[in-house]
């Protein structure tokens, strides 16, 4: 939306506004919906070209309405700002409005709800995913304590997908990695006796996220599969990623730099990948994010290198003394080539930090089995090896890569693999990078090698106290 002008107010009234979040009586939302009176068509039609009207139209009319006696200024909410972190108002120069959401609530945040002098009966926000430990904080506060030796209250599982919601709604890469987690996890139960042997159905049952103490544990995969005797079950596969990080010992002022990592749906706001694991493909936008102590200011070096040794992007990071994170996203000629990708930052051509990240190879496009003819550009990379509108391949002599000519013709090979070749490269590369941390059966298995998922802490079937509802008690209370 953009000011093409300036327009008055209407005379008379007082304008007001305020969150969006409020509590109407029924006797006041059937006056704005069915009252003809001026006041509230006028307010009706100036609202129309209003940028979030839903925080200024209550608001007014109430406040000009007979109603106005009944109006209470406390939303009975406390919300959690922090316009520092990912917002800084950058939308002000376009509108009256910062163009951003509040942060997540995280234990050392609480002291605001705990401040208040106002009556508060909510408060936003909570994320699971970011922090736990805050609603763990409130829940005993409410509550108070589960009984000693309670299991998963630590734990965390949040539902990303269920074969109801159909697998065209899973993207083409989300696909590609759940059927290979699900087929890594058959493959480290060979050798565990032959009725250890499964063949998958179909796609997949369901896909969780699983975090423990905060922290992301990877992703818990279930499917249906065929057993060596020709019945069904349904196992739960656990796929736990691996930390690819090197730094070096040597760091001098460079051990400001604490963690480097590469991913998509970078969040600045609470600082992590909203795409966990860092599951990407050939069609996605990765990003570097580097993670600082407060220290010197220093400039970094941060170089790209694709799997065939091609040098994707070089560029220098600005590193001021107060600064925790820095990030970038060159922009990358699509598609990027499949394959494990490096990633070095350097202090004046000296490597002091690197980590690997994968791009995986599509084994679907639009949901159907990959083929070369139709879909083999998605593997080959950018046209004529360029990811920018320079090369930076001169820097190969100083980043000591091995020879071009090896790496290319190795791609060229990868890029014409399609059926159980092609899965075999897919696999090949999570392998390097997820680890089968566990695998389970739904309905008792007889491969001795496989528990039931209802007694695997980890399972997404084990139970969670945390998501038990009881009767509600004489005092109003859950629990």
């Amino acid at each position: 939306m953009w000011r093409l002008g300036e327009r008055s107010v209407p005379e008379g009234l007082e304008v007001s506004g305020g969150s969006d979040w409020f509590a109407l009586t029924r006797h006041f939302v059937d006056y704005v919906v069915t009252s003809q009176d001026a006041l509230v068509a006028g307010l009706k039609q100036f609202y129309t070209y209003a940028l979030l009207p839903a925080e200024s139209f209550f608001h007014t009319v109430l406040g000009n309405s007979h109603l106005c006696e009944t109006l209470v200024d406390n939303n009975l909410r406390v919300t959690n700002w922090n316009r520092k972190l990912g917002c800084k108002c950058q939308y002000k120069h376009i509108v009256d409005w910062c163009g951003c959401s509040p942060n997540d609530f995280k234990p050392p945040d609480l002291v605001r709800i705990q401040q208040l002098t106002r009556p508060t009966f909510f408060a936003r926000k909570f994320e699971s995913t970011v922090n736990q430990e805050a609603m763990d904080i409130l829940d005993t506060h409410l509550y108070g304590h589960y009984p000693p030796g309670t299991l998963a209250l630590k734990a965390y599982w949040e539902s990303v997908y269920e074969h109801q919601d159909g697998h065209n709604t899973l993207s083409d890469v989300q696909l590609t990695a759940y059927t290979s987690f699900t087929r890594l996890g058959m493959h480290s139960l060979q050798g565990k006796g032959p009725d250890c042997k499964f063949e998958p159905i179909g796609f997949p049952a369901s896909v969780h996220l699983y975090f423990y103490d905060d922290r992301f544990q990877g992703y818990l995969v279930k499917q249906e599969v065929q057993t060596a005797s020709g019945g069904r079950d349904t196992l739960e596969v656990w796929s736990v990623p691996q930390a690819p990080l090197q730094l070096e010992k040597n760091m001098r002022e460079f051990e400001r730099l604490k963690h480097l990592e590469v991913g998509t749906e970078w969040d600045p706001k609470e600082r992590i990948f909203r795409n966990f694991g860092g599951v990407m493909g050939p069609l996605d936008e990765p990003v570097a994010v580097q993670r600082w102590a407060r220290g010197p200011n220093l400039t970094a070096t941060v170089v790209w290198i694709d799997p065939a040794h091609v040098v994707a992007a070089s560029y220098d990071v600005s590193v001021e003394a107060e600064a925790e994170f820095t990030q970038y996203r060159p922009p990358l000629q699509r598609p990027l080539r499949p394959g494990v990708w490096h990633v070095r930052v350097l202090r004046q051509w000296e490597r002091m930090a690197e980590t690997r990240f994968l791009v995986t190879p599509l084994a679907y496009r639009t949901h159907q089995p990959f083929k070369t003819v139709e879909h083999g550009w998605l593997h080959a990379g950018p046209v004529g090896n360029l990811y920018l509108e320079q090369s930076f391949q001169q820097l190969s002599s100083v980043l000591r890569l091995p020879a071009l000519e090896a790496g290319l013709q190795e791609a060229q090979g990868h890029a014409q693999l399609q059926g159980a070749e092609l899965e075999a490269w897919v696999d090949g590369g999570f392998s390097s990078f997820w680890s089968p941390g566990g695998v389970c059966s739904s309905t008792g298995s007889s491969c001795a090698a496989l528990a039931s998922c209802t007694k695997a802490s980890w399972s997404s079937m084990t139970p969670d106290p945390k998501a038990e509802l009881g009767p509600i008690k004489s005092d109003g209370r859950i629990r």
